[in-house]
């Protein structure tokens, strides 16, 4: 897990220090790749880090990097998404078994749509709750790990001064 993360994550972002995108910049990327990641409706995560990565002038490899290494993370959030809509809604829970989820992926896009739309529409209002704060949170968190990621592996360049060549 550590050399994947070493080469998925680390590497990349190290990438983006030395090619002179700032600590500010890769964090925010980060920030939204991660939060706009576990956006609870199915096919709207990367949709909506290329529209934030546009609009905010961010890192969009970057951001979609993110988008995928949370993939994980955006299955373990749908469910309590989920759940916290119902609740805001006072709606019951959808109750519906494995082979029913099946039996709904194999009678269309369409289909699924029809009968989840209102579930879904409910687990994006939950995630609208927290999901800013947690931009903003996540950024104030990494800003200051990626400038020490800077200062700890980029190299010494001296600009200007003499150069001790003539």
């Amino acid at each position: 897990m550590k050399e994947f993360l070493q080469k998925r994550l680390i590497r990349p972002i190290r990438q983006l220090l030395t090619q002179g995108i700032t600590p500010e910049k890769i964090a925010l990327s980060l920030a939204f790749g991660i939060m706009l990641g576990v956006f609870p409706v199915l096919g709207t995560p990367s949709l909506l880090c290329l529209i934030a990565a546009l609009i905010f002038r961010l890192n969009l490899a970057a951001v979609q990097l993110v988008n995928l290494l949370v993939y994980p993370l955006w299955l373990a959030l749908l469910i309590p998404f989920t759940r916290a809509g119902e609740r805001l809604f006072g709606a019951p829970p959808l109750t519906m078994t494995v082979q029913q989820m099946f039996a709904l992926a194999h009678a269309g896009f369409f289909h699924s749509v029809s009968v989840l739309w209102i579930s879904a529409l409910r687990a994006a209002t939950a995630w609208l709750l927290v999901g800013p704060l947690g931009i903003v949170v996540l950024y104030l968190i990494l800003v200051p790990v990626i400038r020490r990621m800077g200062h700890l592996h980029l190299p010494i360049v001296h600009t200007g001064g003499d150069s001790g060549v003539s």
